[in-house]
């Protein structure tokens, strides 16, 4: 059963992030603000539940919530800062777009960095355990879904549609027929012999 809140203070906003082990294709964060009396059935972590669900909880979340926000950090940023501070600074960003200003924070996982000096806890696995970060889980999720198939049209050789840009065989495969493309995130291990290559 998931718990609607954390702390006592009156704001207090969940943040997560999808796509952070995809080899192609942006992080993407959301942040949301859930007001008092929230409740929704069948919210849970996103990873727990079918597209169907997750596309359905969407408007639900976006009209019942405070506020919330998504940020995409594309893989040129990725490659630049590392994918941990990548989805740090995607969840940050989100927070900031929040109105009003939350107060305090909760974030799936075990690494943050403050923003605004504002309190935050880390939760592992704070996605099947609160509220307001299952919601900001399928906001990431579904807006990073829907970003993978928009670019999918762009470049359909690599079946993003369907693999939303993780390291499945086929889109390796693909990467070594085709090559990499600007959606590609160069810092990442895209093949499993480029490690043999390095120490040659």
């Amino acid at each position: 059963m998931l718990k609607l809140k954390f702390s006592q203070y009156d704001f207090e906003c969940g943040t997560d992030e999808a796509g952070r082990g995809c080899l192609a294709g942006p992080v993407t964060a959301a942040a949301v603000l859930l007001p008092e009396n929230f409740s929704l059935d069948l919210l849970n972590d996103s990873k727990q539940l079918s597209e169907k669900v997750r596309e359905k909880l969407k408007p639900l979340i976006e009209s019942k919530a405070i506020s919330f926000a998504v940020t995409h950090l594309e893989p040129l940023i990725i490659d630049e800062i590392n994918i941990l501070n990548a989805s740090i600074k995607a969840m940050q960003e989100s927070i900031l777009k929040l109105t009003p200003t939350p107060n305090y924070i909760i974030v799936d996982g075990n690494r943050f960095k403050a923003v605004n000096d504002i309190p935050h806890t880390t939760i592992v696995k704070g996605d099947s355990k609160f509220m307001s970060i299952a919601a900001a889980s399928v906001l990431a999720k579904t807006y990073r879904d829907a970003y993978m198939d928009k670019i999918h049209e762009e470049f359909p050789m690599y079946n993003w549609k369907k693999n939303k840009g993780y390291p499945t065989k086929e889109h390796r495969e693909a990467i070594r027929k085709y090559g990499t493309t600007k959606y590609h995130r160069m810092s990442f291990r895209l093949l499993p012999e480029q490690l043999e290559i390095e120490f040659e």
